[in-house]
C-alpha cells in the first residue's frame, strides 16, 4: 500500500513530506520610489547598513559637498551577501548588453 501511495504522489503515513518551495507574492501596495546617486555602507558583526542619498553639488571643485541622505537599509550579513550576488548578476547582464562599466567615470564623460 505504501508503494502505491508514493506512486500516486501521496505521502505514506509516518513519512515526512517533501519540501516544497512556497510561492512568493511581491506586494508593492506600500512601495515608494526614491532616486539615489550616492550610496555608502558600514557594517558590524550583526548587521550591514546601506545609506542612500543624493549629491546635489552641480560644480566640481567645491570645498564641501553636502549629501542629502534619504534612506537607510539595515540587513543581516546573510541578506547582504545575497544582495551582493544579485547585484553582481544584474551588472554582468547589463555589461553584456551595453558594454563595460568603468567605476569612477560618470555617464557621458570622455
Amino acid at each position: 500500500m505504501a508503494e502505491n501511495d508514493s506512486v500516486k504522489g501521496k505521502v505514506p503515513e509516518g513519512a515526512a513530506p517533501t519540501s516544497v518551495q512556497p510561492k512568493i507574492v511581491w506586494d508593492d501596495s506600500q512601495m515608494q520610489s526614491f532616486y539615489a546617486n550616492v550610496c555608502n555602507a558600514a557594517g558590524t558583526r550583526e548587521e550591514i547598513v546601506l545609506l542612500f542619498g543624493t549629491n546635489q553639488a552641480w560644480h566640481s571643485g567645491q570645498p564641501e559637498v553636502k549629501i542629502q541622505l534619504a534612506d537607510r537599509i539595515v540587513m543581516s550579513p546573510f541578506v547582504a551577501k545575497r544582495l551582493a550576488a544579485l547585484l553582481n548578476r544584474i551588472l554582468a547582464d547589463y555589461e553584456v548588453r551595453y558594454g563595460p562599466l568603468v567605476v569612477g567615470r560618470s555617464p557621458g564623460s570622455a
